[in-house]
């Protein structure tokens, strides 16, 4: 039985015999339930996309092969209208990458130890409002995002920016479930330039929304020597830029062979 079964069996078991509690017992059952309720909302990473129930995994086939890609190339781009769950399958696939936690259903690019990752946006604030909050969960609420709360080791503040983070420590497990080491996630916005993405190598790096021309291939030198992946992720709402040509080289939605 899967930890989550567990739980809801507990679950059914106290709301059942409720009434039959003394105050002492009920208060008791309360703090069980609102633990149980708290460990809930900080598995949201090993409920998405599920084999079925109402938004089964086959319903979310751009998004599937999408993963299934970045077995075959390193450098990828989700593009699709707004609302299309981009940052969602973004902050689901980065997470998969740093925890080590790979569904039994993932064909995609696997990394076999712990990964030093970007994970970027337009400005400091939206990379705080939109990534951060997809990877976390909203402020107050920390481990109710994509990255299971049990696993978040430690994050640093960001100077300057009310709120945000600067980089975000969590475990990672190998191919048996042990824990081998501590992965981290650093937050970074396009607003701090292109010299704010030099230095150092990276083995995985998601840009979400559309990033400069020359932050993109920045990035493209930081996993140079990892052989690392880069994924990006947003809407074109710039039109047909040099970033969108990359992917689209001949101006149609046509897969690139490189």
């Amino acid at each position: 039985m899967s930890k989550a079964s567990e739980m809801d069996a507990k679950l059914l078991a106290i709301i059942k015999n409720l009434p039959k509690l003394s105050e002492k017992e009920r208060l008791e059952a309360q703090a069980i339930l609102t633990e149980l309720e708290r460990r809930a909302n900080q598995r949201r990473f090993f409920k998405m996309f599920p084999d079925d129930g109402e938004f089964p995994r086959h319903k979310y086939t751009k998004h599937l092969e999408f993963i299934a890609d970045g077995k075959q190339y390193r450098e990828r781009c989700f593009l699709a209208a707004n609302r299309c769950g981009k940052t969602v399958v973004g902050a689901y696939e980065a997470v998969a990458h740093a925890t080590g936690r790979y569904p039994p259903w993932w064909d995609g690019y696997k990394f076999d130890h712990p990964i030093s990752a970007w994970a970027a946006g337009d400005t400091a604030k939206t990379t705080r409002d939109i990534i951060q909050v997809e990877l976390l969960g909203q402020l107050g609420m920390s481990g109710t995002g994509m990255i299971p709360g049990d696993d978040i080791v430690r994050t640093t503040s960001k100077a300057g920016v009310p709120d945000a983070v600067d980089t975000i420590y969590v475990k990672h497990y190998n191919d048996v479930g042990e824990q081998d080491g501590i992965s981290e996630i650093g937050l970074k916005s396009y607003d701090q330039g292109r010299i704010a993405f030099q230095g150092t190598a990276k083995d995985l790096i998601w840009l979400d929304e559309e990033c400069p021309m020359e932050v993109y291939m920045e990035c493209l030198v930081r996993t140079m020597t990892t052989k690392g992946l880069i994924y990006t992720t947003f809407t074109p709402l710039k039109g047909m830029t040099e970033v969108v040509m990359l992917f689209m080289p001949t101006g149609k939605a046509e897969q690139d062979d490189r």
